[in-house]
């Protein structure tokens, strides 16, 4: 598994590359047999690659240089086009939370046809999600992961059993042309997760990776759903074991929260309900913020206090001389936690907009109760209020899943940096009232791709018996009673400070 693991790292360091680098990715089996890699799994952002008719690098951007041919998947260029799309209110929209992300693939082919239409969509040969590329450029073989294709494409798969590409839909938003050669430039043949990719490695790609000719290879999954699989098996005791009972937390630049269910369920806002998208045979929604470990690293980076801690940090992490810093002020203070520091600073942490569950990529940041201050204990106290904002954002998904029919979540798992940060993880915790599954295994992420690679391999079954068996174990944290109650009153703070943001926008737009 640590060699399907450390596999996946190397080869997304090489992604886009048309020649990836073979010292770095020889470099993973090094002292390693080739015959010992049973299976090979990938994962990648949602980010859109565009390819020519003969499989080179494309531009999407008015620069023209074919290096630049990945839209990344926070790219908002498209929000008109979103906003276009989402006025048509097509049935197939109901199954994106309904309202299309300009997050996601269609909008953004739409922005592509229209203002680069010589220079990329006349020439464009293949549009593929990033995991698709990594499993292509493996195998040569154009299948594409339902995973991408449903969560991020408006593939279709429908309570009726419909799995298909809409015409009618990609009619009506201007794309019917991508209809042409049975849909190859969005993809024709649509395989589940860890199912086998064509004949394996080809030998171009065996050869670049020091591996065998003919390895199996898994059909890949978007980086948040592989950590989903790799998180959602994590074994604790006393907190339930069964799928549907968990709110997973793919933690990094954003915050994505997955949520499976053996039925679909309709979630206003939220993404999905996704078939077949992380656990084969259970529905998937997906909730979401667009800026999380980003909006910490922005509010600390632009305070003026951090240029003078970063000149006595030495070994240590800022957030942890951070998470100091309020240890000693709760201390001073008597207080018996540290989250009640910010009971006059209030953060709204849409800074990037909403992605979930009000769908509304215009939204802003607030931040409420500054002052003249900016010393370190200013900085430190503005981090832990959007560390508590951030949580908040996860209970208002979580609500809006259990209005809808999620009535059994008894305990979110959170993966990624953010789960080695106490401040955060008692935060969820205590915000959300629910127990914090955090798993030994470091990097969540991955082993979802190592499962993937070994479900190619035939290791196992199927996908749920991988789950189980490579799950792991992890530690959990649970609620503090005494500061629940506290975070009850942030909380309708919080929702005030969205309804404050809606009547700002009246007033100046009377």
């Amino acid at each position: 598994m640590i060699v399907l693991n450390n596999l996946t790292v190397r080869v997304l360091r090489s992604v886009g590359r048309t020649k990836p680098n073979q010292a770095e990715a020889s470099a993973v089996v090094k002292n390693v047999k080739p015959e010992r890699i049973k299976g090979v799994g990938f994962d990648a952002t949602c980010s859109l690659a565009c390819f020519d008719k003969s499989g080179q690098p494309l531009s999407v951007s008015p620069s023209g240089n074919n290096e630049q041919n990945i839209i990344l998947w926070l790219d908002h260029r498209a929000v008109k086009e979103a906003e276009e799309i989402n006025s048509l209110n097509h049935p197939v929209l109901k199954y994106v939370g309904g309202k299309i992300s300009p997050e996601m693939e269609t909008p953004k082919l739409v922005w592509l046809k229209r203002h680069l239409r010589r220079q990329c969509w006349e020439k464009a040969g293949l549009f593929l999600d990033l995991p698709d590329f990594l499993t292509w450029r493996a195998t040569d073989n154009e299948s594409r992961s339902s995973c991408s294709l449903v969560c991020k494409w408006t593939y279709e798969m429908t309570t009726d059993g419909t799995e298909r590409w809409n015409e009618s839909y990609f009619k009506q938003v201007g794309l019917e042309d991508l209809a042409e050669h049975n849909w190859r430039k969005i993809g024709s043949v649509v395989l589940p997760p860890g199912s086998p990719v064509g004949s394996g490695l080809s030998r171009r790609a065996a050869a670049e990776l020091g591996l065998l000719e003919g390895t199996p290879v898994g059909t890949s999954m978007i980086d948040a759903h592989a950590g989903g699989l790799g998180l959602i098996g994590c074994s604790v005791e006393g907190v339930d074991p069964a799928f549907h009972t968990r709110l997973s937390l793919i933690c990094g630049t954003s915050t994505c929260h997955m949520a499976v269910s053996k039925e679909a369920t309709f979630t206003p806002g939220i993404w999905g309900p996704y078939k077949n998208a992380m656990v084969p045979g259970m529905w998937l929604n997906e909730g979401g913020q667009s800026a999380t470990g980003k909006l910490i690293d922005h509010i600390v980076e632009s305070h003026p206090a951090t240029p003078g801690i970063r000149q006595k940090l030495g070994d240590m992490h800022i957030q942890q001389y951070l998470s100091n810093i309020l240890h000693d002020l709760a201390k001073k203070q008597n207080l018996k936690s540290v989250a009640f520091l910010t009971s006059d600073l209030h953060v709204w942490p849409d800074f990037h907009g909403n992605r979930s569950p009000i769908a509304d990529p215009s939204l802003k940041g607030i931040i409420c109760g500054l002052t003249l201050a900016d010393d370190e204990e200013s900085l430190a106290l503005l981090y832990l209020a959007t560390v508590q904002a951030l949580s908040y954002g996860t209970r208002h998904i979580l609500e809006s899943l259990r209005n809808s029919g999620y009535s059994e979540i008894k305990s979110t798992l959170i993966c990624g940096g953010l789960s080695k940060n106490p401040i955060f993880t008692e935060a969820q915790a205590d915000v959300c009232n629910l127990p914090v599954v955090c798993p030994d295994e470091v990097e969540s992420v991955l082993l979802g791709a190592a499962i993937l690679g070994a479900c190619a391999a035939k290791h196992f079954d199927d996908i749920a018996t991988a789950i189980q068996s490579m799950g792991g174990k992890g530690r959990v944290v649970r609620p503090n009673e005494e500061v629940v109650k506290f975070h009850d009153k942030k909380y309708a703070v919080f929702l005030k400070m969205y309804e404050h943001q809606l009547e700002y926008r009246s007033i100046m737009g009377s």
